[in-house]
């Protein structure tokens, strides 16, 4: 038998660590895994908020088989009909043949199309409550945070909010679930890597969401992802309210491509000039080598974007295209943009990244730097006042 871990009188923890997945949604790393986190209410009614990974059902199912210790399961409420958390519902619903499934009328179309379920429902709209007995659960709609189903369960009574996608961070949960018992430092990082790579087109939606927020009176957050937050919550609230509004901390990200080394050495001395104008927050990402998760998140965290990129086939580096095409994506906005390139015998890198630039609106601020062939002493020059002018424009902001 489990032993389950209570979050508030009679709220277990039923969630599970996956830590053989390599990749989130097959593309961004998952270095310490992560969890799928679901809750089971026992009260004069049972609910199960949001189900599990279809991988990890069968110790789901037991935990729940566990918690209920002989009842039935009466409701499942449907926050977010993704399969990392909704893949276990066919299964759920063969184990409790009577369960009613508590969802808005997106969920609905969802779950048919996922799982074929069509009768059984309970639709709720913003607002609306059901009763488990001794708790009044409310539901307010979080369209497009991150799929335009979502939906947040609020329990009054012991002021919890079941936040779906929300505040949830890459990481397994190991052996703590609240972050009053675990040391949550590398946690922080892993939730802005979260947004970025997960949330982060969705500012505005995700803005709305904590606007309808602002009138409850949330004492712990239980999201699908991560730590349940209770001494953390305005932290967590407080990060997701930046980063949805795109606003950045002093730093700069550096983003080059490089075949032989030239375009590297102009991205060397661009970080020499910024480091000699006081900039102490500066990161270099080879993109042939580091994981686009890991650019998107200091793209979301510094004020500063650099890129860099030789001509290949009279286009920008391939690498290059994709990270800027992930970048376009979300839509970041409020960037002080700078740039610069390499080629052998026709240049088209450095008009490319200036079309991007224009593409984003964002600030563009020094001189474009473009080398023919190996790099010189004017181009070196050229780089370092490239560094010194975003540095300079970083210390004005």
């Amino acid at each position: 038998m489990y032993k389950l871990k209570e979050i508030a009188d009679k709220i277990y923890y039923v969630g599970v660590n996956d830590r053989q997945k390599a990749l989130f949604e097959n593309l961004w790393p998952l270095p310490y895994g992560v969890s799928y986190n679901s809750y089971l209410i026992v009260d004069e009614k049972t609910v199960l908020i949001d189900t599990v990974d279809v991988c990890y059902s069968d110790i789901f199912l037991k935990k729940i088989s566990d918690a209920l210790n002989g009842r039935t399961l009466d409701y499942l409420v449907v926050d977010h009909m993704e399969p990392d958390h909704a893949g276990s519902i066919r299964l759920l619903r063969q184990q409790y043949p009577d369960v009613q499934i508590i969802g808005n009328i997106k969920t609905f179309n969802m779950l048919q199309g996922y799982h074929g379920i069509t009768t059984g429902l309970h639709e709720v709209k913003e607002g609306d409550t059901v009763s488990t007995g001794s708790r009044e659960l409310s539901f307010y709609m979080a369209p497009m945070v991150h799929w335009p189903e979502v939906m947040l369960t609020y329990d009054p009574k012991d002021k919890i909010l079941f936040s779906a996608d929300a505040f949830g961070i890459f990481g397994t949960l190991d052996g703590g679930i609240v972050d009053t018992d675990i040391n949550t430092d590398h946690y922080w990082e892993e939730m802005i890597r979260y947004y970025s790579n997960i949330v982060g087109k969705y500012g505005n939606p995700v803005q709305k969401a904590l606007q309808k927020l602002a009138g409850l009176d949330i004492q712990t957050i239980c999201s699908t992802h991560g730590p349940v937050w209770r001494e953390n919550v305005q932290k967590a609230i407080a990060i997701y309210d930046k980063l949805s509004r795109y606003d950045a901390d002093e730093g700069v990200t550096i983003i080059y491509g490089s075949m032989y080394g030239n375009t590297e050495q102009m991205a060397e001395a661009v970080a020499s000039a910024l480091s000699a104008g006081g900039i102490k927050n500066i990161v270099l990402h080879n993109v042939s080598k580091s994981p686009a998760s890991n650019i998107l998140k200091d793209v979301f965290k510094y004020k500063g974007v650099i890129v860099g990129s030789p001509t290949y086939s009279g286009q920008l580096f391939p690498k290059i295209e994709s990270i800027l095409s992930k970048i376009a994506v979300r839509d970041i906005k409020n960037r002080v943009y700078g740039y610069f390139g390499s080629f052998t015998w026709a240049g088209a890198a450095v008009k490319r990244l200036a079309t991007f630039g224009e593409d984003m609106k964002w600030e563009v601020v020094g001189t474009p730097v473009e080398q023919k062939q190996g790099v010189c002493a004017d181009t070196y020059t050229q780089c370092l006042a490239l560094g010194d002018a975003m540095a300079k424009k970083l210390k004005e902001v």
